[in-house]
């Protein structure tokens, strides 16, 4: 652990879950490849409430994470680096614009007098237009990495097919006899858990008929059940491991943006990328986050955020903690523990994931 200096952040990359929404995503779970739903006016209002609180936390110059130097009303576009993936649905693209309108809400100085003394307004208040970088699968893999992955789909079989799977399926079977009748036909074997879980979790959100007649007991279950079979998707028996892979993909790119941050020509000073829950499990495990803080094992809710936050200490030394929220449940962040430390010198975080996951050290040395 180092000591910060509490002159505030240097920078800050975040990864960002999406909000609520209505469609039902069916994930083939031999494959896991899926196409997104669409945003709802729910999953809006979360990601603006995220957005306003990411808002008070860095661009507030009050607050002790305040980032130095970042523009606080007006957006800089040159200081924002925001990325989202957009395939199929709109769900994880839309939930970035509404972040983005938390962030960085309307402003007054969208009034302006012309020549020939006209005064004008801008459209919609003042709405700020930040540039999102949208990627579809073909263009940015790393966001959604393990789709149409031989080797992924090799640890899915071996897991289907594995002892692990099949006892939480002798554990799940009441609650899969119980939910049958809820699931509108829906294949209930605990191979298909995330699939009944999200379908029941839409409905449940949606529906008032079943919102009333469904058991918050079972809501629990469903939610316990898909919380084990994520958890074990998404992680691995090796460090290294495919499982891994939905972070493994990501750590160039945060690297990259922390490294870069510490640059003196670099103008970016918050990196945000929107995503969906599975890179969530596969961070907390890889950086033993999970150890110290068992409850942030398997699915990240809804307008969830994670933080690398990268500031400097008393030796000049640039230092990364990372902090989590689970959406709504939680009012702010929470700082969780990398590899059993507060936080790490860049340096040390990225040795550490190198010798874990052999990610080239020599793409950072320049850091």
């Amino acid at each position: 652990m180092v000591n910060t200096t509490s002159a505030g952040l240097i920078g800050v990359v975040l990864l960002a879950r999406h909000g609520d929404r209505s469609d039902v995503v069916f994930q083939n779970y031999t494959t896991y490849n899926s196409t997104q739903g669409y945003l709802t006016p729910y999953g809006s209002s979360q990601e603006y409430a995220l957005g306003q609180y990411l808002r008070d936390t860095y661009l507030d110059p009050g607050s002790p994470s305040y980032i130095q130097g970042i523009s606080t009303d007006i957006a800089d576009v040159d200081q924002l680096f925001v990325r989202a993936d957009a395939g199929g649905g709109n769900v994880i693209l839309d939930s970035a614009y509404a972040l983005l309108q938390g962030l960085y809400p309307p402003t007054a100085e969208s009034i302006m007098t012309l020549a020939n003394g006209q005064t004008v307004e801008a459209p919609l208040g003042g709405y700020q237009y930040i540039p999102v970088e949208s990627l579809e699968f073909w263009q940015a893999p790393s966001l959604t990495s393990w789709m149409d992955c031989e080797y992924f789909q090799f640890h899915l079989a071996r897991l289907n097919a594995g002892v692990i799977f099949k006892d939480a399926a002798a554990q799940a079977a009441p609650f899969l006899q119980a939910v049958q009748p809820y699931l509108n036909g829906m294949n209930n074997s605990f191979l298909n858990v995330w699939n009944i879980y999200d379908y029941l979790n839409v409905q449940y959100i949606h529906n008032t008929t079943f919102f009333g007649s469904f058991p918050e007991t079972l809501m629990q279950q469903a939610r316990h059940f898909a919380n084990i079979h994520e958890q074990n998707v998404f992680t691995d028996s090796v460090q290294n491991g495919v499982g891994q892979i939905p972070i493994r993909t990501l750590w160039p790119e945060i690297f990259w943006s922390l490294g870069n941050m510490t640059l003196p020509n670099s103008k970016v000073k918050l990196a945000l990328t929107e995503v969906d829950y599975k890179p969530f499990i596969s961070l907390f495990n890889v950086t033993n986050a999970t150890v110290t803080n068992p409850e942030i094992s398997g699915i990240a809710d809804y307008a969830s955020a994670v933080a690398f936050e990268l500031s400097q200490d008393t030796t000049g030394d640039y230092v990364v903690a990372m902090k989590f929220k689970n959406g709504t449940n939680d009012d702010a962040f929470k700082p969780l523990k990398m590899f059993g430390q507060d936080n790490l010198t860049l340096p040390q975080m990225i040795k550490a994931l190198d010798v874990r996951f052999r990610v080239s050290f020599d793409l950072f040395t320049e850091f």
